[in-house]
């Protein structure tokens, strides 16, 4: 069996952008590329109605094309314990109350129990420093909370 993947809005968003003029961004697409391209099959990914909102927002265009990406991708459902749970992350200040959405991604993927959280939101979420508040939040609530990294952190070579 798979382990499973939430992929937060960020990966799609690198995946189907044009090349960036930063480098350090485009390298982070060229990366989310070569992980969906070679990485990808080996896990069953999940998104969840907040993924699916972010993606279609701006652009029509560029919109379509992220929500192509993830066509095929499960749903998860934001149950009332994932916003109880978000909700716990922002109070203890384990996620910035100003990020209640990043603690959203980390709350759904955390409820479902999802193996990994892939994003390149190194600011809320894959952050370290962040990273041991969340985690003991996550269980003090009796969850298990999934590793959250890059794809970077995800590749095998």
């Amino acid at each position: 069996m798979a382990s499973s993947v939430y992929i937060e809005t960020t990966i799609v968003s690198y995946l189907t952008a044009r090349p960036s003029q930063d480098l350090v961004q485009r390298a982070h697409q060229q990366i989310t590329r070569r992980w969906w391209r070679t990485r990808r099959p080996q896990f069953d990914l999940y998104v969840s109605p907040l993924v699916i909102q972010e993606t279609g927002g701006g652009d029509p265009a560029r919109a379509r094309r992220r929500l192509a990406a993830l066509k095929a991708v499960p749903v998860l459902d934001a149950t009332s314990d994932a916003m109880r749970l978000a909700e716990a992350l922002a109070q203890a200040g384990a996620v910035p109350a100003q990020a209640v959405v990043d603690a959203t991604h980390i709350a759904i993927a955390t409820v479902h129990g999802m193996a990994y959280l892939l994003t390149w939101n190194c600011a809320h979420i894959a952050n370290a420093t962040m990273r041991i508040r969340i985690e003991t939040i996550c269980r003090s609530e009796g969850y298990e909370p999934p590793v959250l990294c890059t794809p970077e952190e995800l590749m095998e070579d």
